[in-house]
């Protein structure tokens, strides 16, 4: 594969002594975005190759790590181009800087399938450069040249250079204009399991987190929040919190107080001695008003806003030899990162420091701006390792609080930390859905028509150019917003992370109502897309098939079980990802069931880091179980009910399933895997508990169904 770019010399390379001897290489990243206007096609610069005299190589990460692996997988993609040894490889973590780097997000599943080409590429130039360079030494041509780990061979001497003593050549050569990047068959390290970059100093408790952020002078803070949706602050009575010891100011802003002190035990102690008075000034909803407010949606709006309509669901349903119809329903659900919410602010009249666990720092300093009145350019944040987000962090309520509690307590550094119950009690949701299905069936039990509706609070949910759109004539997919004081936010594969355990659950209800097995159901429905395709869709059915095929053939769908064991099927495709997971029930004696296990297939394209791909799919398929058996936060008048863990229900140790993971092996550029593991999980469940009780699941969680152990 050959990658050509016109480059203009001085912004893809930048050359900077290093402090005792090497030199910093910097390189411009071909970034998947839309270049830039102007002379030679330049592009954003997106991350730095830093190679010292020491033959010492150091690859920055440009995006936020939040427990994804990029901090590993990104690098790994460098180091395979530049042909170093990976166990000599140094990787730091970049704070916000859009001059060199143009992606810095976490969210989406993107980061890989993003980075794929633009960050190879940067390794090959590196690696053609230094080759360059050895050929000037040895006049030599550079094709007698190769590379091996972090040294260049001279082919016809056997000599050798390492790259340390080939930097300072290297640095005033001209930039190789066609770059060859390696085919999938000369990867050394790419596709092999390789640990994560973090894990030492994880385990050891060395690894530093935004709530480890400490400066001189530094004060910690807390900050009272309304404690409804729909609630404003009338007054506070500070009196008592003043006299504490420990505690430095108080300060009200907007509708909230904040409580400055010397640490979080002096804070959170001075809060609870405020007595805030507040006022209802919103419609201080509850659960049951939700509920049926979304009913009312579903029931009095039949039509709805068609976000796609392929031929006549009307008539297909009135003329149906069957018609199956069915509801499910969802709760909203808490993010709860494991590392506190916190952000780290220092600023002055003229600049902002900022450090901590964010998701989107780039969008979060255009908001920092207009709030704070001070430049982007003058406003720095540092990305530091989160300990979780799901979402939550894609947010930057949180950021903006502690900028403002800097700039109010008279520009002094502070960490505002939050507790659990401020996290959940005051935090963004994933909002409450309803869905409604109708299929119909044709005599020669033939599904001939889909009808598909829901509601969400604050949120469509529509998925209407996925499976099953496009195998069906006549399909519908309507969608609706309920709005409502009440924040919600992306959660977790957003909108896939329940539309798979409706669709995947309906299907499995149509297999069994006209008695065909659930996985040549979904195999004949995609043979239906390849020969006729209703309209536009955004899926590969071959690719879809190989997913389901495999995972039935892994698992041993159709063939003798242990009597007391029980299986169901899912398949979904998110993030450009093809996912098919198959569950096992036990039926224990007394006739309760536990989740036992689940094989999973996906095709993600071209593997990256194994060991990344692996535990991306096993976390998220037990994330995916576990707030489909037990997470659900409800409201009373505006205030959520569940305030920490004794009250919001985690998956436990004991009850993860255990987890077997496949993937399709092709040459596909990388996709997404933060996510896609999710969705399947929960209507596998389901359907294993059909299989086993009869009992169709269709409102989250299932732990209320009173089945299980």
């Amino acid at each position: 594969m050959t990658l050509t770019k016109k480059l203009n010399r001085r912004d893809f390379l930048r050359v900077t002594a290093l402090t005792g001897g090497g030199l910093v290489l910097g390189f411009n990243f071909f970034s998947s975005c839309s270049p830039k206007d102007g002379d030679n096609q330049q592009f954003d610069l997106n991350a730095f190759v830093k190679i010292d005299t020491n033959g010492r190589v150091t690859l920055m990460n440009p995006n936020p790590e939040i427990g994804q692996g990029v901090k590993t997988s990104l690098p790994m993609l460098v180091a395979e181009e530049l042909d170093v040894d990976w166990k000599d490889i140094q990787v730091e973590q970049a704070g916000l800087d859009t001059d060199r780097y143009s992606r810095q997000i976490a969210g989406g599943s993107g980061s890989v399938r993003e980075s794929w080409d633009s960050f190879r590429q940067v390794g090959a130039t590196a690696r053609q450069m230094l080759i360059n360079a050895a050929a000037v030494v040895w006049g030599i041509s550079a094709d007698e040249c190769i590379t091996e780990k972090g040294v260049v061979v001279n082919s016809n001497s056997g000599k050798k250079l390492g790259y340390g003593e080939l930097v300072e050549q290297a640095a005033v050569m001209d930039v190789p204009q066609d770059v060859v990047v390696k085919q999938k068959k000369d990867f050394r390290i790419i596709g092999k399991r390789i640990g994560n970059i973090d894990n030492q100093a994880i385990v050891t408790g060395k690894q530093k987190y935004g709530v480890d952020t400490r400066t001189e002078g530094m004060r910690y803070a807390t900050i009272i929040r309304p404690e409804a949706f729909g609630q404003r602050l009338e007054s506070f009575d500070d009196t008592a919190a003043k006299a504490m010891p420990g505690i430095e100011q108080i300060l009200r802003f907007d509708d909230k107080i904040a409580i400055l002190g010397q640490s979080t035990w002096h804070v959170w102690q001075a809060a609870e001695k405020i007595n805030p008075v507040w006022n209802d000034a919103g419609a201080m909803e509850s659960t049951t008003d939700y509920q049926k407010k979304i009913k009312d949606i579903l029931d009095k709006n039949p039509e709805g806003e068609a976000h796609r309509k392929d031929g006549n669901v009307q008539r297909a349903i009135a003329t149906g030899a069957k018609v199956i119809s069915s509801n499910y329903e969802a709760p909203f659900l808490a993010h709860n990162t494991m590392e506190p919410m916190n952000f780290f602010a220092h600023v002055t009249a003229d600049a902002a420091e900022l450090h901590g666990p964010i998701q989107t720092p780039e969008r979060t300093r255009t908001r920092l701006a207009e709030i704070l009145e001070i430049p982007e350019e003058k406003i720095s944040i540092m990305l530091t390792r989160m300990g979780g987000g799901f979402g939550r962090r894609l947010m930057s309520d949180f950021v903006e609080e502690a900028a403002l509690v800097s700039k109010l307590a008279g520009g002094i550094p502070v960490n505002v930390i939050w507790s659990r119950e401020q996290d959940m009690g005051g935090g963004f949701y994933r909002p409450m859905y309803s869905y409604r299905y109708k299929a119909a069936i044709d005599e020669n039990n033939k599904l001939v028509g889909w009808h598909h509706r829901s509601v969400g609070v604050n949120s469509g949910a529509a998925s209407q150019d996925s499976f099953p759109a496009g195998a069906i004539p006549n399909f519908q997919v309507d969608s609706h917003e309920y709005k409502s004081a009440v924040t919600t936010a992306p959660w977790r594969a957003p909108t896939h992370n329940f539309v798979a355990f409706t669709e995947q659950s309906f299907i499995d209800e149509i297999a069994h109502s006209i008695g065909k097995d659930p996985v040549v159901l979904r195999l004949e429905m995609l043979e239906d897309v390849k020969k006729n395709p209703s309209g536009k869709i955004s899926y590969d059915p071959d690719r879809f098939a190989g997913v389901i095929k495999k995972a039935a053939e892994v698992a041993g769908w159709g063939k003798t079980k242990e009597t007391n064991v029980f299986q169901g099927f899912a398949a979904h495709f998110s993030f450009e990802t093809y996912v098919a997971e198959v569950a096992e029930v036990l039926k224990q004696p007394d006739g309760k069931l536990k989740i036992k296990k689940v094989y999973c297939v996906a095709d993600c394209g071209t593997i990256v880091n194994l060991s990344g791909a692996e535990t991306q799919l096993e976390g998220g398929i037990i994330d995916g179980i576990g707030h489909a058996m037990y997470a659900e936060l409800t409201l009373t008048r505006g205030k959520p009910d569940q305030t920490n863990f004794n009250n919001y229900r985690m998956i436990r140790l004991g009850e993860v399933p255990d987890v077997e993971v496949h993937f399709i092996d092709n040459e596909e550029k990388p996709t997404g895997l933060g996510e896609p593991g999710l969705p399947p999980a929960g209507p596998a469940v389901a359907n294993a508990v059909f299989a086993a009780s009869g009992v169709r699941l269709k409102t989250q969680p299932f732990v209320k169904s009173g089945l299980f152990a």
